[in-house]
């Protein structure tokens, strides 16, 4: 593997261009992610100061004066790990208001700080947010992203490409971290996966909330990964626990906060009446699942029912981190009704709808693209293009905007 520096991080022009003209501009994502890598990279470049909030030191100092910590700011600053630090909002807020100029500090955050409601209410209109996830396929190759523009409205042409085969599920379980990618065989990877999880739970999870059973999280994340992918079902996820069922819940809602897991919600249609309402769960990264259920490349590639699982979280995070590239933005949802049809990935941009089936296997046929049909018949003139992705060889059309593509094509160019 490359160093991780030397990947080509896309969402730098977004952050580029962001900082011409709004005052702040959060990057938040999961920690170890790159944020710090990135925010440097813009910031050292416009002479910015770089400030980390993971010194305890200067933590002491603005929590025993945030007015005057903020007030004595140099005119650009990169101030890292912001979550640390509730107490700098409503002064950070104060600063801005005082000098709206554009570019005025680089905010980054391991915990979803939109959900600390000072912040969110102390920049409102002050604060573009950008979200950095971990690599994404196409940052790992150095290719344009360029599979979104042909899911909505450029096409997919006719064509072969060699499957991908062993190698596929040696992809998923690298995940997208770059620490743990510049690690040079796959157990190391897996350690690096194991030890950043700990030291997660013990460290960012502890800052964020108080919590009697901090234990569990380790145990409810490895339960996670084993239904990532899945219908989330808190009764399952409850059962080895002695804590109840809105415990858990809370559990799950707090390991959303710090990027590790996500939640995928339903798409509904008036036009259709027996859809299934609950969320899918999916872990943050494929190389965590990975870590967390003890799997090397050989073990995974064998258990076809839980490389199908991963598969699907790996497309949906691939697609989920080309998306955050975009200048129009993508929501992701699931679709699935009560007589069993499903589509593992609704894409709605603007009025464009687009559907994603996700398969593991070498060979695609008319039946799957069941849910896509069903899809298409619910999203009328909005439908732009249904996609089974599968490991085989061939791009080939199956009618009225419906196409099997090779897993490939997500981060290959041509």
């Amino acid at each position: 593997m490359s160093p991780p520096s030397l990947h080509p991080r896309y969402l730098s022009r977004a952050l580029t261009e962001a900082l011409t003209d709004t005052p702040v501009v959060l990057v938040h994502g999961p920690r170890q992610c790159g944020k710090t890598t990135l925010a440097r990279l813009v910031g050292d470049a416009a002479g910015y100061t770089y400030l980390s909030f993971d010194d305890e030191v200067l933590c002491a100092a603005v929590r025993a004066d945030p007015a005057g910590f903020a007030a004595d700011l140099p005119q650009r600053a990169v101030l890292d790990e912001v979550q640390r630090v509730p107490e700098l909002f409503t002064c950070i807020k104060s600063l801005v208001d005082r000098d709206r100029r554009p570019g005025r500090l680089i905010l980054t955050g391991s915990a979803n700080v939109l959900l600390v409601p000072r912040l969110a209410d102390s920049l409102a209109g002050r604060m573009e947010v950008l979200r950095l996830h971990p690599l994404a396929q196409v940052e790992l190759a150095a290719s344009p992203p360029q599979f979104l523009d042909r899911l909505f409205g450029g096409g997919f042409q006719i064509d072969t490409n060699a499957r991908l085969g062993p190698e596929l599920a040696e992809r998923i379980l690298a995940g997208g971290y770059p620490a743990a990618l510049a690690r040079p065989s796959a157990r190391r990877r897996a350690a690096w996966y194991r030890d950043y999880i700990e030291t997660l739970v013990q460290r960012d999870v502890r800052d964020l909330q108080r919590i009697a059973s901090l234990d569990a999280l380790p145990r409810l994340l490895n339960l996670a990964a084993g239904q990532t992918a899945r219908l989330i079902n808190i009764s399952d996820l409850a059962a080895p626990f002695a804590l109840s069922r809105p415990t858990i819940r809370d559990y799950v809602t707090l390991l959303a906060r710090v990027f590790l897991l996500e939640e995928l919600p339903p798409w509904h249609s008036n036009r259709l009446s027996r859809l299934i309402k609950t969320p899918k769960l999916h872990l943050g990264d494929t190389g965590l699942a990975g870590a967390l259920l003890g799997l090397d490349g050989p073990t995974l590639a064998a258990d076809r029912p839980l490389l199908g699982q991963l598969l699907e979280t790996f497309v949906f995070q691939e697609l989920r981190r080309q998306a955050s590239w975009r200048e129009l933005p993508i929501s992701f949802h699931h679709f699935r009704d009560k007589d069993g049809a499903e589509v593992d990935l609704v894409l709605e941009s603007g009025q464009a709808l687009a559907g994603v089936e996700v398969k593991a296997s070498a060979t695609v046929t008319t039946a799957d693209f069941r849910g896509l049909r069903k899809l298409r018949e619910a999203a009328g003139t909005r439908f732009k293009a249904g996609v089974v992705l599968y490991d085989g060889e061939a791009t080939a059309p199956f009618g009225d905007g419906l196409t099997a593509v090779p897993m490939r094509e997500l981060w290959e160019s041509r």
